[in-house]
């Protein structure tokens, strides 16, 4: 019980307007030296009441469970006994006890320091400290059922909204893909509604600049993460140009670390130690050469008369997390790409899928042998294979993490 309406309590924004009061029905009720026959009476004549209210002088004393009540009063003797004695012999002396003014969700969380039984024999609801009524457990539960309903509701439309958001940034790159750059597939699959993984693709008049970002997290804080990776990259892509992959991670690096306070390399003095792993390229047209650099990101590339994929590997440092340096100079790396050449980046949400007979990750080498088994066939098909034999792979188990990856015939 205490983890749903602790639950509840975690919800911002414009407060729900229903008090007590909606809850509160009109009921019958004993005075304190009304019998326990009287209370039987009652009880008899409404068979939908689940406990009597007890008042002295308009004051609410305690309350009077039906099914406790019921089950003493059933054993031998007891109706001789105890018919013509005061009611509160069988009453509960401290009941929940609301004002009729007091919101539904301070109710809540009164109900919960109450203990079990303000569910099962329900609260009672005064006004001005008289008696007006008795509420029912079940029936507030429903309640707080409903608000949450309605808040998640709200909530799942500002997400479906972050998503539009999200994928108006992924645009441009989308519209470079499809009308500028040949042979080439993107597959981007957040776990969640939005996701941490966000790509980059932009063309120039010598070459094209790419990149495939893995963000710190997944859901809301990692598109939140996006979006500011994504704004730090195009910042520093105007200001230094696209050719130097290794000195745009750096930028992207410093300009990241200090919108998040990661500076001194302390994380223990820090709320936030996110960032992002990553792989930049440039291909220069002219000369078919590839200039990678990349943050635990691999670049991995097939020529058309190898025999095997060629795996160039990331520095081992992230980018804008406390422990990254703020002066690393990440490792710029020149690969011939002859024409025709496939090239493959991913990040590790499609490595590390758990799957298969022994539910262990999906690993970069049955990624590859995929790809090398149709390397033949264009971008798209490679990649629709690549996405089926994950399918295959994961079987029953969840998705653990977003999944990004790209491959294009160069």
């Amino acid at each position: 019980m205490h983890s749903a309406f602790s639950s509840f309590r975690g919800f911002s924004g414009q407060r729900d307007l229903r008090t007590a009061g909606d809850l509160c029905r009109e009921v019958p009720f004993v005075d304190a030296e009304g019998s326990n026959a009287l209370v039987m009476e009652i009880f008899s004549a409404r068979r939908d009441m689940g406990s009597l209210a007890v008042i002295e002088g308009l004051r609410p004393i305690g309350l009077i469970n039906r099914d406790i009540f019921m089950s003493q009063m059933s054993k031998p003797f007891h109706r001789e006994l105890y018919d013509k004695k005061s009611c509160i012999a069988f009453m509960d002396k401290e009941p929940l006890i609301v004002e009729a003014d007091v919101s539904i969700e301070t109710l809540a969380f009164r109900t919960v320091d109450a203990g079990e039984k303000a569910l099962v024999d329900g609260f009672i609801v005064t006004r001005g400290g008289r008696f007006s009524g008795v509420g029912s457990g079940l029936e507030l539960v429903s309640a707080v059922a409903q608000m949450q309903a309605e808040k998640n509701r709200q909530i799942m439309q500002s997400i479906e909204y972050a998503s539009v958001i999200q994928r108006a940034m992924l645009r441009a790159s989308d519209d470079t893909l499809s009308t500028q750059l040949r042979d080439v597939a993107m597959v981007w699959e957040p776990r969640d509604v939005v996701g941490g993984d966000f790509y980059h693709f932009a063309a120039f008049p010598h070459g094209w600049f790419g990149a495939v970002a893995d963000c710190t997290g997944h859901g809301v804080p990692g598109a939140f993460m996006t979006l500011l990776a994504s704004a730090s990259l195009s910042k520093a892509i105007e200001q230094i140009g696209p050719r130097d992959p290794a000195a745009l991670l750096a930028a992207v690096n410093r300009n990241v670390k200090g919108l998040l306070g990661q500076v001194n390399g302390d994380a223990a003095g820090h709320q936030s130690n996110d960032g992002l792993d990553t792989a930049f390229f440039w291909l220069d047209a002219s000369e078919n050469v590839l200039h990678f650099a990349g943050a635990r990101v691999a670049l991995h590339i097939l020529p058309p008369d190898a025999a095997e994929f060629q795996t160039i590997a990331a520095d081992r440092m992230g980018v804008g997390y406390v422990d990254s340096r703020a002066d690393y100079a990440w490792n710029l790396r020149a690969i011939a790409a002859p024409a025709g050449s496939l090239i493959f980046i991913c990040t590790d949400g499609l490595t590390d899928q758990i799957g298969g007979p022994r539910n262990i990750s999906f690993g970069r080498r049955r990624i590859l042998d995929v790809i090398h088994a149709h390397r033949g066939e264009s971008p798209w098909t490679i990649c629709e294979r690549v996405r089926q034999a994950l399918a295959h792979w994961q079987g029953v188990q969840p998705r653990r993490d977003d999944v990004t990856f790209f491959c294009a015939r160069i």
